[in-house]
Order: structure tokens, then C-alpha cells, then sequence
């Protein structure tokens, strides 16, 4: 029963900060995602899909590697730090991200997703 509640207890706190790096991103990027994608905006999704993986990762590696609940936050919480830098520098970088995101350049939004992406592997990978 133990391992049934520490696993539920993982999923959850997981998933309420795979929402708070949803929010926290969509709250920094300059355009809205999700009125895009539900536009059909194929760069928004991928932009979006890659930092949310990317996030991700790095929650898998914390859950991994990590002794107790506080620790696991911590790395989470320095992971969305380190994912929001990266899509700053790099947008700041390429320029006009906002513009080509909104155009629909799929090519940005998947440049933008696979650095997210990089980014994330990397986080994740020095959480171990």
C-alpha cells in the first residue's frame, strides 16, 4: 500500500508542476499558445510540445534521483529557472520569435521545441 500512495503522491505533485511550467511559460512568451494552436498554428504547438517535454524530462530525472519530496521541488522549481532562461537567450538570439511563432513558421516552432528539448535533457541529465 505504501509504494501504491508514494507513487500517487509522485504523479500528483509531478503534474501540478508540469501546470505551473504550462502557466509560467505561456505566461512569458509574448503571444498566446494556446489561442494559436486552437487557430491551427502548427509552430505554436511545436514551440510549446518541446518545452513541455523538455520540462518533463527534467521531472523524470528528479523523480529518479531524488531523496524525499522537497528535493524533487527544488530541482523542478531550478529546472523552470533554466527552461525560461533558454527560450529568453535563444528568442532573444534569433529575434522575432513572436512574429514568426504567430505567422506559423513551423521550422522556428520546431527550432524553438527541439532547443527547449536540448535544453531540457541536459537539466535532466545533471540532476543525476
Amino acid at each position: 500500500m505504501y509504494a501504491v500512495a508514494n507513487y500517487l503522491i509522485h504523479l500528483v505533485l509531478a503534474a501540478v508542476l508540469l501546470a505551473v511550467f504550462f502557466r509560467a511559460y505561456t505566461w512569458m512568451t509574448p503571444y498566446d499558445e494556446v489561442a494559436l494552436i486552437r487557430e491551427g498554428n502548427h509552430a505554436a504547438a511545436l514551440s510549446l510540445g518541446g518545452a513541455l517535454l523538455g520540462f518533463s524530462l527534467t521531472i523524470a530525472s528528479g523523480l529518479l534521483h531524488t531523496p524525499n519530496y522537497q528535493a524533487f521541488a527544488a530541482w523542478a522549481f531550478g529546472a523552470m529557472i533554466v527552461q525560461a532562461l533558454a527560450y529568453a537567450v535563444t528568442t532573444r538570439t534569433l529575434k522575432m520569435a513572436k512574429d514568426q511563432i504567430e505567422s506559423g513558421n513551423s521550422a522556428f516552432g520546431g527550432l524553438l521545441g527541439a532547443i527547449a528539448l536540448a535544453i531540457g535533457g541536459i537539466n535532466a541529465a545533471c540532476i543525476s
